[in-house]
């Protein structure tokens, strides 16, 4: 168990966890404030949340960089804050909105769903066009048949890829290594 602690205690992966840990907090919170609106928290209305996200990788980075790197961060630093923080938020996220929908209010769930099959049905003419009655049938269906449970991996997995340019980027922005070894200093 020591060693499992110590492995954690490494300040990359404590500050990311932290900042993941603050960053699923305040994604939910967004969550809570779009059902306090009456809006739909689900679906593409939660998308937005996402801009936490990314303000948060680049507040872990700059404050790595600051407080940790003294002044420095390399790039594979940068890119393991970056998708330790966005997974970590993901999944908290995730399993925060699973035990909103399922033992507060699980209106929020079904209204999801039927907003789905709306917007679906809305696009059907096009959708059976290009890939069939049957296989429109058949992705109705598993809209129908979402478990809640779902949106926890589903959360996760949206987010990762949203996520793969944003760290990138940010990733980019931050970093900043020494290069002293490469001088001809005596």
């Amino acid at each position: 168990m020591k060693s499992i602690l110590e492995y954690f205690n490494k300040p990359l992966l404590k500050v990311s966890m932290i900042f993941g840990l603050i960053t699923g907090l305040l994604a939910f919170a967004f969550f809570l404030g779009l059902y306090a609106l009456g809006i739909v928290p689900l679906g593409n209305n939660k998308v937005m949340d996402m801009g936490i996200h990314v303000i948060m990788i680049a507040g872990a980075c700059w404050y790595f960089r600051k407080k940790i790197g003294n002044g420095f961060l390399h790039l594979w630093e940068a890119l393991t804050i970056g998708y330790v923080v966005n997974t970590i938020a993901a999944f908290i996220n995730g399993w925060l909105i699973y035990l909103f929908i399922t033992y507060i209010d699980p209106s929020v769930f079904t209204n999801y769903l039927a907003e789905m099959g709306a917007l679906l049905e809305q696009g059907k003419e096009e959708l059976v066009k290009n890939i069939g009655n049957a296989e429109f049938l058949k992705m109705y269906a598993s809209i129908q048949a979402m478990d809640p449970s779902e949106i926890i991996t589903d959360e996760i997995s949206k987010k990762t890829v949203m996520a793969i340019i944003p760290i990138l980027i940010i990733s980019l922005i931050f970093r900043k290594q020494d290069y002293g070894v490469f001088h001809n200093k005596p």
